[in-house]
């Protein structure tokens, strides 16, 4: 999961991003609107954390353009968590009027932030927190993986890789893709961070191979596998 935190003040923006790198999620800082713009045009995102009031514009009129597509995005429309010191019942109406999925008061317990996240996130799941490819079982909610009878143990971006891959089945996916949805603007793109992270993270999973690579395109988890990049 890719989020955008757009919050012009600076520590607090840091910190939260900080906290949810360590949840697993991948996420990227605006410190203005029209910094959030130009990452909602060249990224997807699933999740748009936006302070109510920033130095060049209210994010509660940002997020209502955003809803209604008149902010261009580079993928479907993320959902949007608006923060705000506002706390007067029709300040909360309007936040969420606006087209907001949820509205959180500052300060806030970086714990209430996350269950929120959590929440908003889960919406758009339409299936059970448990990936199931084969043997293999991934638990979204306990971060948990097995394969057969056997607990295998992730590093937390091992464990967000392996859920993209599952989420996609089938799907041939880039090393591009696995960059811009696994890891943030923080990753280098001319590292080899994605291979080395697949490779270890294809000796936890054992044998047989679920993970293949497909010469010149990518990779992809289960399905048939291309033997080459189509004419």
């Amino acid at each position: 999961m890719r989020l955008l935190v757009v919050e012009d003040e600076v520590d607090l923006a840091n910190a939260v991003a900080r906290g949810l790198r360590r949840s697993r999620y991948a996420v990227d800082v605006a410190y203005t609107l029209e910094e959030a713009f130009l990452r909602l045009v060249s990224a997807g995102y699933d999740l748009v954390i936006l302070d109510w009031n920033m130095p060049d514009g209210r994010g509660v009129d940002f997020c209502r353009r955003l809803v209604a597509g008149s902010i261009p995005t580079f993928e479907d429309r993320p959902r949007v968590l608006m923060l705000t010191a506002r706390d007067a019942v029709e300040d909360r109406v309007k936040g969420l009027d606006s087209g907001a999925d949820d509205y959180l008061v500052k300060p806030f317990a970086f714990a209430e932030l996350q269950a929120r996240v959590r929440a908003i996130l889960r919406r758009d799941e339409d299936t059970s927190p448990v990936l199931v490819a084969g043997d293999l079982k991934l638990d979204t909610a306990r971060f948990e993986v097995s394969r057969g009878t056997r607990p295998i143990r992730l590093t937390a971006k091992e464990f967000s890789l392996l859920e993209y891959l599952m989420t996609r089945a089938g799907q041939v996916l880039s090393q591009e893709t696995l960059l811009e949805h696994v890891w943030d603007e923080a990753a280098d793109p001319f590292t080899n961070t994605v291979r080395m992270t697949l490779s270890n993270l294809r000796k936890k999973l054992g044998s047989p191979p679920v993970i293949h690579t497909v010469p010149g395109r990518g990779y992809v988890l289960g399905g048939d596998v291309p033997s080459k990049p189509p004419l």
